[in-house]
């Protein structure tokens, strides 16, 4: 759409830059550190869109206490460069202090999708998702909005978010990009030293053993799970932190099969916690 790529920061200056945008707009949020597997998404919002919108922020209330907000990886200046190599129209770089002014007090949740998987391991996590990504929204004003699939139980509650609360856009959730070996791409790949990178790609493997028992007939949900199990016992730098077999759109639990299906995990491989998933059927 525009000659050269616009870079902004504060609500001004973005409100005035989103007018000279195209319709259809696509919004790719990320937190920066990019790869090819957000590059990818750029690429089919690209395809499908007139104008592309990329935001850039880490946002610190999806972060725990003990989690890795202040070792987050980041590097704006590359960003910047592959962003606009991919034709991008316009970055939008907040900072914390634009997006929670002092005395911010407003959140958005969603109930029930947030509850199990991720939500039970990180507490407090999806709360800071859905209210940064509904602040997004509502300043970006997208006709479409790119999520990968790699974050599935997001995906679902975004989708469930979105309607919820009316917004007017679609949600598109793009396949998972991945290394040669398998491992999904992520920018918390970086921590992992060079004997944990060649553990990692048993996440996927695991996954991959059970999707081929279930495309071979296996619809007990149980069954796939210790199928997972059984391959990550395998790898002793790797330690299983939950694995689930859900109910696709619900997350619920499984005992048996019957529609389509989101088989994830979380582990940590060493002390980086790595998540995949698999759809079935």
């Amino acid at each position: 759409m525009t000659e050269s790529m616009m870079i902004v920061n504060n609500l001004d200056e973005l409100l005035y830059a989103r007018r000279f945008l195209d319709r259809p707009l696509g919004l790719v949020p990320t937190m920066g550190y990019l790869h090819a597997g957000h590059i990818s998404l750029i690429q089919q919002a690209r395809q499908e869109c007139n104008s592309v919108l990329v935001s850039i922020f880490v946002n610190p209330t999806q972060f725990g206490p003990n989690e890795d907000f202040t070792s987050y990886p980041r590097n704006t200046e590359g960003d910047l460069h592959l962003l606009e190599q991919a034709g991008v129209d316009l970055v939008w770089m907040p900072s914390p202090e634009v997006m929670y002014p002092p005395g911010y007090q407003t959140w958005v949740e969603v109930d029930n999708l947030t509850k199990p998987l991720e939500g039970s391991m990180r507490p407090g996590h999806f709360r800071g998702v859905t209210t940064v990504v509904a602040k997004l929204f509502n300043a970006t004003r997208p006709d479409r909005a790119y999520f990968g699939q790699k974050d599935a139980q997001q995906a679902a509650v975004l989708r469930q978010m979105t309607r919820d609360l009316s917004y007017p856009l679609d949600i598109i959730v793009c396949p998972t990009l991945r290394e040669t070996d398998g491992l999904a791409m992520s920018s918390r790949n970086t921590y992992l030293d060079a004997q944990q990178r060649q553990a990692a790609p048993v996440l996927y493997r695991a996954l991959s053993a059970a999707r081929a028992d279930y495309e071979a007939g296996q619809r007990d949900a149980e069954g796939l799970r210790q199928k997972v199990k059984a391959v990550l016992a395998g790898e002793p730098q790797v330690s299983l932190q939950y694995i689930s077999c859900a109910d696709y759109d619900t997350l619920v639990e499984l005992e048996q099969i019957n529609a389509r299906a989101l088989l994830s995990l979380a582990a940590f491989v060493g002390k980086t916690r790595l998540i995949d998933n698999v759809v079935l059927g």
